[in-house]
């Protein structure tokens, strides 16, 4: 039973991951060193995280500075973002790279909430299928008098499953497609608005 515990529990905890992931990779508007993460570029090589060979910091509300530990990693630097299917246009000067975020619209908006929602629903999914798979091979060790009807209630409602379920789906696929929805139809009314202070999820105030 524990293996099948620490199995649901690497596979949800992967569902989690992917989920933090692509939505670092949403383009929401502000700028985010986290919209380069994914990014590699060929280091002697091997493919390495931008951020392993480089400085990558926040310049403004919509520039991302990007400062090479080698001044040869410049031109790699830009071609992989500008090749990095994200809209983005990096420019240098002298040995810092630039990146204005350009703005969103707010169709591109709306669209993203859409995006946000989706992948949410996804994790969910992978979530219920990973305990969906641990509940059958409980009910398979059962049937094969591998455990007792006691151990098989107690994982399936006690302290094991459904302490690993709960704060798993609860705790982050709910608050982080919240979160990225609010900052998201934050900058919305900001367009609208654009003298207005706003919020994002944080809770801290800002404008666009």
């Amino acid at each position: 039973m524990e293996e099948i515990k620490n199995s649901t529990k690497s596979k949800m905890q992967k569902s989690i991951e992917k989920l933090k992931s692509d939505l670092s990779k949403i383009r929401t508007g502000r700028a985010h060193t986290g919209i380069l993460d994914h990014l590699t570029v060929d280091y002697y090589g091997s493919q390495t995280a931008i951020n392993q060979v480089a400085n990558v910091t926040v310049g403004d509300s919509v520039t991302i500075n990007v400062q090479p530990y080698e001044k040869t990693m410049i031109p790699v630097i830009e071609k992989a973002i500008r090749e990095g299917d994200m809209g983005l246009n990096p420019a240098t000067t002298g040995d810092i790279i630039r990146i204005p975020l350009p703005p969103l619209t707010e169709e591109r908006r709306r669209d993203l909430i859409k995006v946000v929602k989706s992948e949410g629903e996804n994790s969910k999914v992978a979530i219920r299928n990973a305990r969906r798979d641990a509940n059958d091979s409980l009910k398979k060790m059962l049937k094969d008098k591998e455990i007792s009807e006691d151990d098989f209630s107690f994982d399936l409602t006690g302290s094991n499953l459904k302490v690993i379920v709960d704060p798993m789906s609860a705790q982050y696929l709910q608050g982080s497609t919240i979160e990225y929805q609010k900052t998201l139809m934050a900058e919305q009314f900001a367009i609208r608005n654009p003298n207005a202070q706003t919020k994002c999820g944080c809770g801290s105030s800002f404008s666009v």
